[in-house]
């Protein structure tokens, strides 16, 4: 009692990790920050920690090292820069670790973060979708305890009763259904990067953004969802929920439905797990049931949200099918924000990925780094074709 929870944050300027700021600089007393760590953001990186009073900050980008380094200085803040010194941040001696970092470049300080014993706050999905099998396994090897934050997956934790999983009939995510859930075919075919990052209820990155209006995002929770809890696809459901209220639901076999509700705010599921195993206040909004007034559900449609079977494809395939998964999405993802690619193309050039590249076992780190990097250049080499006979007509 009275020790403060040293906290790092990978990823501190993002959404994610900005909401994390913001609730521990409500509460100084019971938290100490060690590190924060972000892409190429230096003017807030540096604000975070002067705020925080961190121990220490780092820059992915090297090229910004120079410019954290002035704003630091004197400050007694030790700054730092470059994929090693990321890592670094996630070896340092804090008890709790958000791992926000976006993409398959959070899984080494994540999988660092882990191989210490702490307590892992994971909002990057991906790490689970790319090596979720060498997480667990590093967990339970370390003593780490994995705490999800994503809104969809910390539902579920909340009430997943661990001592009856036999019990459990099933999972179901709940989806938004995003910007284009009654979109035509037609409009999602003609829709624009700004069109599809305009989410209807939740303030997020691009790049999530982008996923959650084709699905892949849920595509990818129910791979991790297949990790954190242990279960298999078949006990894995989806559901579209427009209202963000529900957000997660677990089947008994005694016909119960317990659910957790909230209003779509992030600093809900991150303050549950920055207090884990207790709960801490937030500021989220309280939900008035009366004022929703009205909750309605409904199946997600294969036919325009195709990348919801290509991940549920991927995660029967197991091996390194997932790992290929969220390579090519993510390059595809990157190519629709630069308007190299349509938005109905992105599920397309995953899947012709997938299809294009034998599945294979992972065994290893490297194993997942190298069909990582294979998977982005098969991807990279179908969105060029595809622009050089686009260029041609």
């Amino acid at each position: 009692m009275g020790v403060k929870r040293r906290v790092t944050i990978l990823g501190s300027t993002g959404s994610v990790g900005c909401n994390t700021v913001e609730l521990l600089a409500a509460d100084p007393v019971t938290y100490a920050v060690e590190a924060l760590v972000a892409h190429s953001n230096v003017e807030r990186l540096a604000e975070q920690a002067k705020s925080l009073k961190a121990k220490f900050a780092v820059v992915a980008d090297p090229t910004h090292y120079q410019a954290l380094k002035a704003l630091l200085a004197g400050t007694g803040i030790e700054a730092a820069a470059g994929a090693e010194a990321v890592v670094e941040a996630a070896r340092r001696p804090a008890d709790w670790v958000m791992a926000a970092i976006v993409g398959a470049a959070g899984l080494a300080p994540t999988l660092a973060a882990v191989r210490r014993g702490a307590f892992v706050a994971l909002a990057n999905k991906e790490v689970m979708v790319c090596a979720g099998e060498l997480v667990t396994q590093e967990a339970k090897k370390h003593g780490a305890t994995m705490l999800p934050v994503d809104s969809e997956h910390n539902a579920i934790f909340q009430v997943f009763d661990t001592r009856q999983t036999k019990q459990i009939e099933k999972i179901v995510l709940t989806a938004s259904g995003g910007p284009f859930r009654n979109a035509s075919i037609e409009e999602m075919s003609a829709a624009t990067p700004a069109k599809a990052v305009a989410h209807p209820n939740w303030k997020m990155g691009a790049k999530i953004s982008v996923d959650s209006a084709t699905m892949m995002n849920k595509g990818l929770e129910v791979i991790e969802a297949h990790h954190l809890f242990a279960l298999e696809s078949a006990r894995l459901d989806v559901v579209v929920h427009p209202q963000s209220v529900i957000h997660g639901l677990v089947y008994y076999t005694d016909g119960s439905v317990l659910a957790q509700l909230g209003s779509p705010d992030m600093r809900t599921p991150i303050a549950n797990t920055l207090g884990w195993p207790d709960r801490m206040p937030a500021p989220s909004p309280r939900l008035d049931l009366a004022k929703v007034a009205q909750l309605t559900f409904e199946a997600p449609d294969p036919i325009r949200f195709p990348a919801l079977r290509i991940a549920r494809a991927a995660l029967d395939a197991a091996g390194g099918a997932p790992t290929v998964l969220n390579a090519a999405n993510e390059i595809a993802v990157a190519a629709f924000l630069d308007e190299k690619i349509g938005f109905l193309d992105i599920a397309a050039t995953v899947e012709r990925t997938l299809d294009a590249m034998p599945n294979r076992r992972i065994a290893s780190l490297d194993d997942v780094y190298a069909l990582d990097e294979e998977a982005r250049a098969t991807t990279r080499q179908f969105i060029g074709e595809g622009a050089r006979r686009a260029a041609r007509v």
